[in-house]
């Protein structure tokens, strides 16, 4: 008999990759507003080009490859300087900073590191659409707590401890959150009481709004093993730069610094350019970050008035970030309501996108230019307002 063709294996094998009803409107649909976006080079916000050449030219007179496993020294260096001027302040070594090539990897490298193959991390029920695919590439399962929209989207600590059980390993966190904007600004009781360790991603940290600052989040554990991850994609606008990190504080350096340093040895992901330019865009760029911050609040302060008049949407105020995740009312379709407004020109992101599964949520991001973020708004208010 004819031997039979092996099943599908490997990353996604047998899963239906094809567009969706809303990508495939989209791609039909020339012309309309984008106002799903978080890239800021596609909005004007382009990092001033003569500090990034000032920035490298020292990189190319004395260029010499001395990859170090944890990332240059002086990038460290100058990355444990950033969490002292943290509000409050927190204390590193340099040895607790491992460079990446991007959030990404860093989120890669700790599932790899505190994981086998059948256990579970806790994550948020609405979150960004990245840790679905990072766990079924590393053979883990995600076991989601609750966030409390009627809280602001704080998390509910009774859900947290419900969902652990003993193959679970670690808890992911994100403040301020994606898309929600939630900031943690005080300890989680809960988390103390499973003892996990905690990785949370803070690539938003330095966009506030509601909140005056978002509080590092080993400051708020510092008994806890807790990863920090942030990078230079959001902070200074720069993704195609490729730099992050992984800070960790003193538990967590002492109990799994010495494997996480021969992770990172196995890939050496970030280029030693962009390493070495670090310091001087620390140095450099206040004035940039500043006018960014200050034009990202402005389209806040904007939208949240606009949106105010809609009488069929509900939208709190976040605590930082530049998303807006705005409950709409008269709509039980996510999908139907998305593919309305695209009709009428201008694209959302439906909440399932972002798996929150009550209600009927869209998300607006206000990292897009002024003008056409306004003008997307008012196709928004005039499609949904009876």
């Amino acid at each position: 008999m004819p031997s039979s063709a092996p099943a599908a294996a490997g990353f996604l094998a047998g899963a239906d990759l094809s567009a969706n009803a809303i990508e495939c409107a989209r791609r039909a649909s020339p012309g309309y507003l984008d106002l799903t976006s978080s890239n800021p080079t596609h909005h004007g916000l382009i990092f001033p080009p003569q500090v990034l050449r000032t920035a490298a030219e020292p990189y190319w007179a004395t260029r010499r490859y001395d990859p170090e496993p944890r990332g240059l020294p002086a990038a460290r260096e100058a990355i444990t300087r950033h969490y002292l001027g943290r509000i409050p302040p927190l204390h590193l070594q340099p040895d607790h900073v491992v460079i990446t090539a991007s959030t990404s990897e860093a989120y890669s490298l700790l599932f790899t590191l505190l994981a086998d193959p059948g256990d579970n991390l806790l994550a948020p029920d609405v979150t960004y659409p990245l840790f679905e695919h990072l766990a079924a590439a590393h053979h883990v399962a995600l076991r989601t707590y609750r966030l409390d929209e009627s809280r602001g989207w704080q998390i509910d600590e009774a859900s947290l401890l419900a969902r652990a059980d003993s193959h679970t390993r670690a808890v992911l966190i994100v403040s301020p959150h994606n898309p929600t904007g939630m900031i943690v600004q005080r300890p989680i009781v809960a988390l103390d009481q499973l003892g996990l360790p905690v990785i949370c991603d803070e690539v938003f940290a330095d966009f506030t709004y509601r909140v005056p600052h978002t509080p590092p989040f080993a400051a708020l554990h510092p008994s806890l093993p807790v990863f920090m991850l942030n990078g230079i994609s959001k902070m200074f606008a720069l993704p195609d730069l490729k730099l992050g990190w992984i800070a960790m504080n003193a538990p967590a350096a002492a109990t799994f610094g010495a494997r996480l340093e021969i992770l990172n040895d196995l890939y050496l992901g970030a280029n030693s350019l962009t390493q070495a330019m670090l310091p001087a865009l620390f140095a450099n760029s206040l004035e940039f970050t500043a006018v960014m911050h200050q034009r990202i609040r402005a389209s806040l302060d904007m939208a949240l008035a606009m949106l105010a008049g809609c009488p069929t949407l509900r939208v709190r105020p976040p605590d930082g970030g530049y998303y807006l995740f705005a409950r709409v009312q008269g709509w039980d379709d996510e999908e139907a309501l998305v593919l309305h407004l695209l009709a009428r020109g201008v694209l959302v992101h439906p909440g399932f996108f972002y798996g929150c599964e009550d209600g009927t949520h869209i998300m607006i991001s206000c990292l897009i230019a002024p003008q056409t973020l306004e003008r997307g708004l008012e196709i928004i208010i005039e499609a949904l307002t009876p």
